[in-house]
């Protein structure tokens, strides 16, 4: 599905029917350098049980124009540019890593727009080490090669994909590698950068599920801990030998988590 969003064309996958914007609406915001493929199971389900969907294409990734947005702040304040151009009034908001600090920044900002969210590898704070974040902006191969060992959990590394015959690290590199020159930079300095978890958090009031990787290297658990007592309506799930990449690692315990908070 195209729209337009500030003057831009933005792709929005609606899980394999038609967006109807009467039925509730859920958004799914993928992670720094990547785009909607990553939510292929989650959003199908939604779309064939009742949500209306999109997981979008954030500007200058996957399908959609435009240069990538520099700041979290910015990218959560294009989500209700996009809820309207599809004629939504709210949505549940989805979020993964970068994602996620958009989806939290986007209820706390315009709450009204948010009725409820899901958080997946998310933490108060992402910096990104300074040799990621120097290959990022470079464009240099190391950076792909340097997400790919480190977002995946050691079952994902070894095979056990929940599809027969696919590979998750290779299909997170290939995903990483066809991102727009400069694009995982702009994402990873975001994170960097962004220092309002906790405030954002303070303001949210709408129901919060915070999904979290039990051998997550990226944003372990911990991080996420000053986060959801920030919260004042939050159920958090821990998946035992899962990394960063829930919705891909484990999509059936991922959705199960989703199916309550959207």
């Amino acid at each position: 599905m195209d729209l337009v969003v500030d003057g831009l064309r933005i792709f929005a996958a609606t899980g394999g029917r038609p967006f109807d914007a009467a039925l509730p609406a859920v958004v799914f915001v993928h992670g720094a350098g990547m785009d909607h493929t990553v939510w292929t199971l989650q959003s199908r389900w939604f779309a064939h049980h009742g949500r209306a969907v999109l997981a979008v294409d954030l500007p200058g990734h996957g399908r959609s124009a435009g240069p990538p947005l520099a700041s979290v702040e910015a990218m959560a304040d294009f989500l209700p540019g996009l809820l309207d151009a599809a004629g939504a009034a709210d949505a549940a908001v989805v979020g993964h890593s970068m994602g996620a600090l958009v989806a939290l920044a986007a209820a706390a900002r315009h709450p009204a727009r948010v009725r409820a969210l899901a958080l997946l590898g998310v933490a108060a704070a992402m910096p990104v080490h300074p040799k990621l974040l120097a290959a990022a902006r470079a464009d240099a191969p190391e950076a792909v090669a340097m997400i790919a060992d480190w977002a995946f959990g050691r079952r994902a590394q070894l095979g056990g994909a929940a599809s027969p015959g696919a590979w998750m690290v290779g299909g997170g590199t290939r995903l990483l590698e066809r991102s727009p020159p400069g694009t995982l930079g702009v994402d990873l300095a975001a994170c960097d950068a962004w220092s309002g978890g906790i405030a954002a958090a303070k303001a949210v009031r709408c129901p919060v599920a915070c999904v979290l990787g039990a051998v997550d290297r990226m944003t372990p658990p911990a991080g996420a801990r000053a986060l959801v007592e920030a919260l004042s309506d939050v159920r958090q799930t821990v998946l035992p030998g899962i990394g960063h990449m829930a919705m891909v690692e484990a999509p059936d315990a991922t959705l199960a988590a989703l199916a309550q908070a959207c």
